[in-house]
This record gives C-alpha cells, structure tokens and sequence, in this order.
C-alpha cells in the first residue's frame, strides 16, 4: 500500500465520521459524542498529514502513533453508538470494520517503520 492510500482512506474516513455525527440524535448524549466522534476521528487524518514532514523517523513514529490513538478513540464512540442503538436506522458495522482496517494499516507502518531504525 502507498502512504498516499492512507491519507486518502483516513480523510474520507473523516468525511464518513461527520456525515455519521450529523445524524445523531439532538440529545445531550448525541451532542456528547458527536463532538467526540468528530475530535477524534478527524484526528487520524490530520496527524498522518502531519507525519508526512517529520523531520526524523522518531518524530515520524511518535505522530504515526498518535493517530493510532485516535483511531482507537474514534471505534470507542462508534462501538458505543452501536450498543446504545443511538442511530436506529443505520447501522455502524461499515464504520466500525473501515476504523478496524485503518488501525491495522496504522500498526503495520509503525511497526514498519520502527524495525528500520534497528
């Protein structure tokens, strides 16, 4: 996979997040987690853009994981959307598999990249 496939799927993964919030109830809960949803899952994207002009391989790493995290965060909410049945006439799987992927691209080119500073 080219870096690029990353920071494409993980911007239209954020574009999918916030489609998603918007269709959250008008609720405190909804408004709770749509702000979440959004904080985190725009996140992903960004510090993998931001990771694309690390000045070392460390620094590179060290970004890479921080979208990890947020990628982690961001199937937090979209899990509990799911369970709390918060969206009735949608359902989250698609979101929630495309989050599983993402995070698994995101360990692998860390895990990549750490082995070449050995």
């Amino acid at each position: 996979m080219a870096k690029y496939d990353i920071i494409d799927r993980s911007l239209s993964f954020a574009v999918l997040i916030i489609k998603l919030s918007n269709k959250l109830p008008r609720t405190p809960a909804g408004f709770a987690i749509a702000q979440q949803l959004i904080a985190s899952g725009t996140s992903i994207g960004a510090n993998i853009e931001e990771a694309q002009d690390s000045i070392s391989k460390k620094e590179f790493i060290k970004t890479m994981n921080i979208s990890l995290k947020e990628c982690r965060e961001t199937l937090y909410w979209l899990e509990l959307i799911k369970r709390t049945n918060l969206i009735e006439t949608l359902s989250v799987d698609p979101y929630i598999q495309e989050g599983k992927e993402i995070r698994a691209i995101l360990a692998a080119i860390i895990k990549k990249s750490k082995l070449s500073l050995l």
